[in-house]
């Protein structure tokens, strides 16, 4: 060989060499010098965010996770299904099977009593009936009656399939006229075609009313017994105010009872 390529083969060595020398090995710095006398202290590991995934967080926003406050005795089958620590929404007054109970007790059942709401109503028993039109708001004044303690009598329609208003209307009109309840309440489209088949009864007075005002009027001047109501006619919330002023007016003047029984006298005289 060479002397010339004895040196350049020396210089090559000496290259590789200078090249490997500043190839870190694993788990060391590329500049090792720097790393030892500088190197950052590791981050501090972060505490893990607590996330709440949305069925969670909606569970958490519940008050309840089950209601059965429509029911005055609750079962083991009402019970059915629940985890440990459900809260379930019960009647103030409810009473509860001995499985029931052992259920609620084996599983730390929560039990969140709905009170009666305090009522100044006059009357003690209401019938209700309604057609297909009239469903969704009867549901929902049969739930509002019962919260303040009214014993309610339901004569269906049970759903929005079509029915014929008029046999409905006649139910809670028998009701009324046989005094088993103290009034009724009907709801249809508008509140006319009940209120006429109603009045076909005798001592039925039935009003169709769709205003607070009105209500009043029919209980204490002309002493009205059953509220027709319109379901397209008000708002759910107004419908409940009327059916508030119903329920807690009352005729009391001697006067508007005079002319009341002037109005059942005509209706005898054509009963004859």
């Amino acid at each position: 060989m060479s002397e010339a390529n004895k040196e350049t083969r020396d210089r090559v060595r000496e290259l590789v060499k200078q090249v490997l020398a500043t190839v870190p090995t694993e788990g060391e710095s590329a500049h090792p010098a720097h790393s030892a006398q500088s190197a950052p202290s590791a981050p501090p590991a972060h505490e893990p965010e607590h996330i709440i995934v949305n069925s969670l967080k909606d569970k958490m926003a519940r008050e309840w996770d089950r209601d059965e406050s429509a029911k005055s005795l609750i079962t083991e089958d009402d019970l059915r299904g629940l985890e440990d620590g459900s809260r379930v929404r019960v009647a103030d007054n409810a009473r509860f099977t001995s499985l029931a109970e052992d259920i609620v007790k084996d599983r730390r059942i929560e039990l969140i009593r709905k009170a009666s709401r305090k009522t100044t109503a006059k009357v003690r028993s209401v019938a209700i009936g309604c057609d297909h039109g009239g469903f969704n708001v009867k549901e929902q004044i049969k739930s509002y009656l019962s919260d303040r303690g009214l014993n309610v009598r339901d004569f269906g329609t049970e759903s929005e399939d079509a029915v014929d208003y008029p046999d409905f209307a006649h139910a809670v009109a028998k009701s009324v006229s046989g005094h088993q309840v103290d009034i009724g309440i009907i709801v249809d489209g508008a509140g006319i075609g009940s209120a006429m088949a109603a009045n076909k009864v005798p001592n039925v007075r039935a009003a169709a009313c769709y205003s607070v005002t009105l209500a009043k009027n029919s209980r204490e001047h002309n002493g009205a017994n059953i509220l027709t109501l319109g379901a397209g006619q008000n708002s759910l919330d107004e419908i409940k105010q009327i059916v508030d002023a119903f329920i807690s007016t009352d005729i009391t003047e001697e006067r508007h009872k005079k002319r009341v029984a002037k109005i059942d006298n005509i209706d005898k005289q054509y009963r004859c």
